[in-house]
Order: structure tokens, then C-alpha cells, then sequence
């Protein structure tokens, strides 16, 4: 029977015994795996690219009639360049160190008696993401080599990428000794994703990937745990100790190198002391490149040609060229106002000063924080983790970009010849040695 006959159950169901036969295989067949993957993705480049313009032709409908925004048909369309970047990226992973079945630390319980923390897959992985088909590459190559299954949900508006893609991979994987089938699944329908939210008995996490609307929903609809980020509110702060064509250029690349990315720019907080003779040629430098300028009122009384900023719009997620700008009074004002309104994404101070530097690093509560940088290099492959699943504002587990080390967990390994607990117990107790084990 295919996947696409099968139920979800049965998909989940065979996905988790997959996921026991993935753990256990070597390091040498995973990577054999990923080869075998980009290889038969860089073959079939023009029957993906065929499949992708189905899906454009289709979308186009979708964002004349405002059901799709541009940014999301942005998302959805690959080229020869971006195809050339999945490949590449499979195959950065297979030269990554591998995750699983590694020990974190040892420790000697007693003579004999010996204690390892191994690191291990999570399991079966379900991913939820929205019009980027390259995020399937991305999601499968980090799965194989961590050695989790995965149950992949794209949007409907990606529908022949997504498959192809998936049979593509499946076909590369089917051809490799050993390799468990089932490992990468795709499910099509809204009707598979409230099916998929109730498998907790066979799904173990689950990665939506996509609007503040779809995370949230996912995370009040499952008991399986969810990583992920609900939205992407990002800060530049430029302090009154910058320098400020720095602070222009990182600004600029900060929104408009991939405005509907998630690690784009929102607000610019400009310190009081620049307001004067500095405010006005950033606006410029970002008006030149066509971002539209929304500004609180100190910042429309240096510049009318800014748009007047909203409480609304401290909260929101432009995803498009749009940035807003306020003034505050000093560092602490900025690290409030990010910490009040930010998502905990990735948040950049713009300053010579090292101590400032610090207590910005220090206070803002963010999964990323830079100094002199872009916001936009919040992202796996530039991390060197070879891609990532998503990024993550969570506080336990896994944050910030989610590359092969958040992919697994750990297992207590305990090495004994007989002994029991009793022996430990009571007035004759043996002693524990608690040697750490090099």
C-alpha cells in the first residue's frame, strides 16, 4: 500500500516503527543516505522546477484574489540557484558531526556500576510549515542524519512541490541498504493536521513553521510537545555610542535583504542624541530602497514623511517592506520596549560601547542577541548547522535557530554486574564513588 493510501494513523503508526530501525543505524548509512538524496535532487532539477511552476500558476489566482500575500508567493517559488542551495545544504549536513548515540558525560556509581548519558533521536518528528517547498530538503536531511522519522504537512498553494520533492527523496533512500522506509512522510489535507495534533501516542514533537495564527493554533490543540515560534517581532537598536554608517548598512540589510523572513527587522529604536542629525538620513537610506517608514510622534516631528506609528504597530509583524522607528531615552528604554513588545526572536544593538553592548546582550530576553550585526543571520545555515527545522523561542529544550543538536535528547545508559539497590540501603550502606568517567 503507498503512503498516499494510507490514514494518518497508519502513516504515524509506521513512522514510529521506522524511527526504531533509523536509531540504530550507522553514522556511514545516514551519510550514505544523504548523498544518495542530493544526488537525485540535483538530477531531477527540471522536473521540480516544472512541479513549482504548476504551484505559481496556480498561487497566482490565490494573491490576486488576496487569499495569499505576496510574501507567501515569494516563499513558494524555487529556481535553478535555490535548488543548487538544497543540494549544497544536504549535503553540508552529511559532513556535520553526527548527533546521536554520543556520550554527554559519564560518571562512576560504585566500582563496576557505571552511568552514561547517550544522546538519542527524538522519534517521529511532524512538521507543519507554510509555502516554502525548500523547507522539505531542509527538514528531511537534518531527520536522516539525527535519525528521527518525519510527517511533513505543507500548504496546499506548494502541493506538487512538496510531492515531488518527497517522492524524489523517497526514491534516493529507497535505493540505500538498510534504510528504513517510511522515514519521510507527507500529509496533504487541514482534515490530516487535526488527526496528526491527536497522535500523541505515536508522534513525539511537533514543528510548526508559518503565521502567528498557525502556531498558536497548534499549540492549543495537542498534547504533544510543540517547538516553534509564534512570531517574529526583531529590534535594531541604534545607541547614541554607534557608528552610524554601520548602523545604516545593517539596518537596511536587516529588513530589506528578505522582509517576509521571519528574522527581519520591525522596529528601529533610535537613542534621543541622534535624533536630530542622524534620524533623518536613516529614513532616507530606507526610503531609497522602498521601505515604507512608520514612526512614533518624536520621530514624525524630525521627519513628516514618515507614516504615524500605532500602539498596533509595536506588536506587529510587517513581513513586507514596512519598518517602524521610535525614539527612546536611553538603553533601558530600548531594552524595555523590546522586552514589552518583542517575540523573543533575535534582537541587534548598534554601538561601540562594550559595556552597553553587555548590558543589552544581558537584559534582552531573546533567543538571539547581536552587536553590529544583522538580524537576518538568525538562521541554521549561517549558524553552521548545516540547515535547521525552525527557529525556536522556547525556553527549554532547544533555541534560537534548531539545527541536528535540538533534533535529539538523551537516555541514561547503566552498566552494573548484579548489584542492587538494597546494598545501598541502610545501616551497612556501601558507599557511592561518584567518579566522573573521562
Amino acid at each position: 500500500m503507498s503512503n498516499q493510501e494510507l490514514n494518518l494513523e497508519q502513516i504515524a503508526k509506521t513512522a514510529k516503527k521506522a524511527s526504531y530501525k533509523l536509531a540504530s543505524l550507522s553514522t556511514e548509512i545516514k551519510n550514505r543516505a544523504l548523498l544518495a538524496v542530493a544526488e537525485n535532487i540535483k538530477n531531477n532539477k527540471n522536473i521540480i522546477l516544472n512541479k513549482n511552476n504548476d504551484d505559481l500558476n496556480m498561487a497566482k489566482s490565490f494573491l490576486e484574489s488576496g487569499k495569499i500575500s505576496q510574501s507567501i508567493y515569494d516563499r513558494l517559488k524555487l529556481d535553478d540557484e535555490k535548488i543548487d542551495v538544497m543540494v549544497e545544504g544536504i549535503r553540508d549536513v552529511a559532513k556535520l558531526e553526527d548527533p546521536a548515540n554520543k556520550t554527554l558525560w559519564a560518571i562512576e556509581l560504585d566500582k563496576g556500576l557505571e552511568l552514561y548519558r547517550v544522546s538519542c533521536p527524538i522519534g517521529v518528528i511532524g512538521v507543519i510549515f507554510e509555502s516554502r517547498p525548500d523547507v522539505i530538503t531542509q527538514i528531511a536531511s537534518l531527520a536522516i542524519k539525527s535519525a528521527n522519522t518525519v510527517i511533513l504537512k505543507g500548504g496546499s498553494e506548494a502541493l506538487n512541490s512538496n510531492e515531488i520533492l518527497v517522492q524524489i527523496i523517497n526514491e534516493a533512500l529507497d535505493k540505500v541498504e538498510e534504510f528504513p522506509k517510511d522515514t519521510v512522510n507527507l500529509i496533504k489535507t487541514r482534515h490530516d493536521v487535526e488527526e496528526m495534533l491527536k497522535m500523541d501516542e505515536y508522534i513525539d514533537l511537533i514543528i510548526p513553521r508559518g503565521s502567528n495564527q498557525l502556531v498558536k493554533y497548534i499549540q492549543s490543540n495537542t498534547k504533544i510537545p510543540v517547538l516553534g515560534h509564534a512570531e517574529g517581532i526583531c529590534h535594531v537598536y541604534i545607541d547614541e555610542y554607534a557608528d552610524l554608517n554601520k548602523a545604516t548598512r545593517i539596518a537596511v540589510d536587516s529588513k530589506i535583504q528578505y522582509p517576509a523572513a521571519c528574522n527581519a527587522v520591525e522596529t528601529i529604536l533610535v537613542h534621543k542624541s541622534l535624533s536630530q542629525n542622524y534620524l533623518p538620513e536613516l529614513i532616507k537610506g530606507l526610503q531609497n530602497v522602498d521601505i515604507k517608514v512608520k514612526g512614533d510622534n518624536r520621530t514624525w516631528h524630525v521627519s513628516h514623511e514618515v507614516i504615524e506609528a500605532t500602539e498596533e504597530d509595536w506588536k506587529t509583524e510587517y513581513g513586507d517592506k514596512i519598518v517602524s522607528v521610535k525614539i527612546v531615552e536611553d538603553i533601558n528604554e530600548a531594552i524595555n520596549h523590546i522586552n514589552t513588545y518583542g517575540s523573543g526572536h533575535t534582537d541587534a544593538i548598534i554601538t561601540e560601547n562594550t559595556n552597553n553592548a553587555k548590558i543589552f546582550m544581558d537584559l534582552v530576553d531573546s533567543a538571539g542577541v547581536y552587536q553590529n550585526a544583522s538580524t537576518r543571520f538568525a538562521d541554521g545555515f549561517r549558524y553552521g548547522l548545516g540547515a535547521e527545522v525552525g527557529i525556536s523561542t522556547n525556553k527549554t529544550h532547544a533555541r534560537g535557530p534548531v539545527g541536528l543538536e535540538g533534533l535529539v535528547i538523551y537516555k541514561y545508559k547503566l552498566f552494573g554486574n548484579g548489584q542492587t539497590v538494597s546494598e545501598y540501603s541502610g545501616k551497612n550502606a556501601k558507599k557511592y564513588t561518584h567518579k566522573v568517567i573521562k
